[in-house]
């Protein structure tokens, strides 16, 4: 197949579109590499594609990849309604992954605009060149974040979502019943899925993950919010890369007669994680004490997430089973070589 990746030089796209080349499909990888963190770790994201930094830093003109011919890249903003219909309309893809996003919670009580700008409107004009391009099914980024302050755990996808708690969750939210909208009115296939706490190599700077372990390796002390009293359904990279690739191979409307046009789906380890025993497996990997400064909880956060992800078992008999031990190593592990090696 043909597929569009939006958001191809960050942390997921990234690893999605490589992983998408790796089964046999034609990539065409979609970013406007913004500033919002280090433009140069997703500029090598994009040169492990084959994509040269040159390349990439020219607007609305596709460059194609050195080392795969099957993957190409364009930077354009999803707000850009004038050339992103005539990307559909010139490449004819046959699927389209939506992981570009204005990303962060806290940011987003900052820069509203952005989230508005990205996540509603870019949202909106993927829609429409989805309707209008005929295709055939659309795969987007949601986030647990639209779970808000839901007490009933685990978090199951027929819970109400009706009361989130930053303009980041609102913006996901509101993708969902956009999606829902376009999948009735026009038949074509959404599935949203919403991500819990993502982390691995080539991780976004701006999550914890990254933050502690960066933190811990240069002496300075790390912010431990709410003291401490947090726990998040830690996902690993390559299990959330897997269930969206699965997705975007077989949807499951394709498979159950009679399903909705219309899918959700959380992805998550179905553990809920303290953050204290995740700052200590960060210790372990290091072989190194965190120094802490505790901090109320921030604006915009959630004492405890965690992924039911039945429905994803029962659809795809697939569920995200990376150990925390074993994901943070591996990060740990790319951050010694990207960043000190």
């Amino acid at each position: 197949m043909k597929i569009l990746v939006t958001g191809a030089a960050g942390f997921i796209g990234f690893f999605v579109a490589k992983s998408l080349l790796e089964n046999g499909h034609t990539v065409v990888g979609l970013d406007n590499i913004n500033d919002y963190y280090d433009v140069n770790l997703k500029y090598d994201r994009l040169k492990e594609l084959g994509i040269s930094k040159s390349d990439a830093e020219v607007f609305n003109k596709i460059a194609t990849s050195t080392s795969n011919s099957q993957f190409s890249f364009i930077r354009l903003n999803l707000e850009d309604r004038e050339h992103l219909p005539l990307l559909f309309k010139d490449q004819a893809f046959d699927k389209v992954c939506n992981l570009a996003a204005q990303a962060g919670v806290r940011y987003s009580l900052e820069n509203p605009e952005a989230y508005v700008d990205s996540n509603v409107v870019g949202f909106l004009n993927i829609l429409e060149c989805c309707r209008h391009y005929k295709i055939k099914h659309l795969v987007y980024a949601s986030s647990s974040s639209v779970y808000g302050l839901n007490e009933k755990i685990p978090f199951e996808t027929s819970d109400n979502v009706d009361h989130p708690i930053s303009l980041y969750a609102a913006t996901k939210k509101s993708n969902e019943l956009m999606a829902h909208t376009y999948a009735h009115l026009y038949g074509f296939k959404t599935t949203g899925l919403r991500f819990f706490t993502v982390y691995g190599p080539w991780g976004r700077p701006d999550m914890a993950m990254f933050l502690f372990t960066d933190a811990i390796v240069n002496n300075k002390p790390i912010k431990v919010f709410n003291n401490g009293k947090l726990e998040r359904d830690f996902t690993y990279i390559d299990d959330i890369t897997e269930g969206v690739v699965r997705i975007i191979q077989k949807p499951v409307t394709e498979q159950l007669e009679g399903e909705s046009l219309f899918k959700i789906y959380n992805i998550g380890n179905s553990k809920s994680v303290k953050l204290m025993d995740f700052i200590s497996a960060i210790e372990e990997s290091l072989g190194k004490q965190a120094k802490k400064d505790m901090y109320p909880m921030q604006p915009g956060d959630v004492e405890r997430t965690w992924a039911n992800v039945d429905d994803l078992i029962v659809d795809y008999n697939y569920s995200p089973n990376t150990p925390i031990k074993t994901g943070v190593q591996s990060f740990v592990d790319w951050y010694k070589e990207y960043y000190i090696n």
